[in-house]
């Protein structure tokens, strides 16, 4: 128990020692506060962008995802997530631009520059926090099974108190305080990921017995629709067009489009990302299909809790208590971004529109930090839901606003009819889905609303005034069918069912995805060099001055 005390109590300690030399820096205005004064550098911006988007749900819902289905998640996560990362460049480089232009600072402003104020902007950011709230709960949800895994306390104490310890560094430092811890927080996640597979396998005899084990306990693991029959083929492409729509419109990554120092920094940004959505969501499946070793008839929400059941097992005090700390370190780098960005759109969207049109200051705005954290940990307390139930609630409701922001940006003349119509239209199946009055097409809910916002979107845009609609260059026609085949290509149903050839224990269909990464890598050197963007660290300085 001394050991594991004192890992956390290290861990926790440079934790606030980070926030604390952050907010010697801080000057207290919203941009400095919010935004770490726009002067985030590529590595940094990587960390805490990785770090944000990689939250309790990739440690503990992930593995939660491949303990219940085995390795049909992988791909769905890390192709999923790493070819989204073309999102960062179609709408974060215009919203960069637009940003410094305009000193925009939340989501819902760019919203209202678009669309010239009006009620979009407000819909946008109540849509938004209303379902970063549910997203936010996953965080101290987690946390208490992880310092139940540590200390045997209460779930509920371990929310409480790393629910505290996020709201005193964020109230302190702010943007770069969240961006900095992030940088720690990040770098744990990446290493301790690897080394918890490796103790899983050491634990289990070596690699290939151990996956053979499992494949002999439990085949199912290792060939697509998955054990539970979860991913049919109309299931596998939701999720694939689901994390393209949804996860820019965290309004903790986009807010991070905003903080980026140069242009070329969201160009290391969209270059590297594949890649590291590869290594970081490959650990947690893995550990998962492996828990069916040591806990062969975990079911539901107790599925959630197969990483930490695991390393518990697998790591001794030290390396065990060092990850499970790292998946303290995941969901707290995301909650502190979640609470940051939450509270900068209720202080400067949503109280003008309560006290006088006038935004609230950086006091109050940590006074809504203070508010949010209360409401997400309500949430967290109080909820049955799994961790992948709340995630999917959530991101359904933020792609609905995905054709709203794309079209806002590329469209010569976009009209708020449309945006308005195509976000409470998309909203509206949102909610339907949710209260189980939609029928099933087989789909996951976020699909017919994510269709339903683009279609009403276009046809009440042509149907209002002149199309605006943007040339498209020889180059760009290029891209998007290099792009376009590449998302084709992942819908590989003619492999629905196999399990074998395995290499490293792995089946041949798994590594076809880490190929498909590799090309969408190649290809977005090839689009950054077009937009004059610079890849290559021997002619340029990876961080800008």
């Amino acid at each position: 128990m001394a050991t594991r005390i004192a890992v956390t109590a290290a861990y926790f300690l440079l934790i606030f020692v980070i926030g604390l030399l952050a907010r010697s820096r801080s000057r207290g205005s919203a941009s400095q506060y919010f935004l770490a004064g726009r002067a985030l550098g590529a590595p940094v911006l990587i960390m805490t962008m990785a770090a944000t988007n990689f939250s309790a749900f990739t440690v503990f819902g992930v593995s939660g995802a491949g303990y219940r289905d085995g390795l049909a998640f992988f791909p769905i996560m890390a192709f999923g997530t790493g070819f989204m990362a073309l999102t960062f460049w179609l709408l974060g480089r215009k919203a960069w631009q637009l940003g410094r232009m305009h000193d925009l600072v939340t989501p819902s402003e760019l919203v209202r520059h678009l669309y010239g104020g009006g009620p979009v902007a407000a819909v946008t950011a109540v849509v938004l926090v209303v379902f970063t709230v549910p997203y936010l709960a996953l965080q101290p949800l987690a946390a208490g099974a992880v310092v139940h895994q540590i200390f045997g306390l209460p779930a509920w104490v371990g929310a409480v108190a790393v629910t505290a310890a996020i709201v005193l560094y964020t109230l302190r430092g702010g943007m770069r305080a969240v961006a900095w811890t992030d940088v720690l927080q990040g770098a744990l996640l990446l290493g301790t990921m690897l080394l918890a597979v490796m103790m899983a396998v050491r634990y289990h005899g070596g690699w290939t017995p151990a996956f053979s084990a499992v494949a002999a306990q439990e085949p199912g693991l290792f060939s697509r629709p998955g054990l539970q029959q979860t991913y049919t083929p109309a299931v596998w492409f939701s999720f694939l067009a689901l994390w393209f729509f949804c996860d820019p419109m965290f309004p903790q990554l986009f807010q991070r489009f905003y903080a980026a120092g140069k242009e070329k920094t969201l160009g290391w940004l969209v270059l590297l990302y594949p890649a590291i959505c590869t290594v970081v969501f490959a650990p947690p499946v893995l550990v998962g299909v492996l828990g069916h070793l040591s806990f062969p008839a975990l079911a539901g929400k107790e599925a959630d809790g197969i990483f930490a059941m695991v390393m518990t097992v697998v790591g001794g005090d030290l390396a065990g208590t060092l990850v499970l700390v790292a998946g303290l370190a995941a969901l707290m780098s995301t909650m502190d971004s979640q609470l940051l960005t939450l509270s900068s759109i209720v202080s400067r969207d949503l109280w003008p529109l309560l006290w006088r049109g006038r935004a609230a200051g950086v006091g109050m705005a940590r006074v809504f930090v203070l508010v949010l954290a209360a409401l997400g940990l309500l949430v967290a307390l109080t909820t049955d839901a799994t961790i992948l139930d709340l995630g999917v609630t959530a991101f359904s409701g933020f792609a609905v606003l995905f054709p709203t922001v794309l079209f806002g940006l590329y469209l010569r003349q976009p009209r708020s009819s449309a945006a308005l119509a195509s976000i409470l239209s998309g909203e509206a199946l949102v909610v339907a889905s949710h209260l189980g009055v939609l029928p099933s097409s087989g789909f996951l809910s976020a699909v017919p609303a994510m269709a339903c916002a683009t279609i009403v979107y276009l046809a009440v845009h042509l149907l209002t005034g002149p199309a605006g609609l943007p040339r498209v260059t020889r180059s760009q026609l290029f891209l998007i069918i290099g792009f376009g085949a590449i998302f084709v290509l992942a819908q590989d149903y003619w492999r629905w069912g196999e399990v074998g050839p395995l290499i490293l224990g792995i089946p041949a269909w798994c590594w076809y995805f880490v190929g498909l990464s590799v090309a969408q890598m190649a290809l977005t050197g090839w689009m950054l060099r077009k937009s004059g963007v610079p890849t290559s660290p021997v002619k340029h300085r990876l961080c800008p001055p």
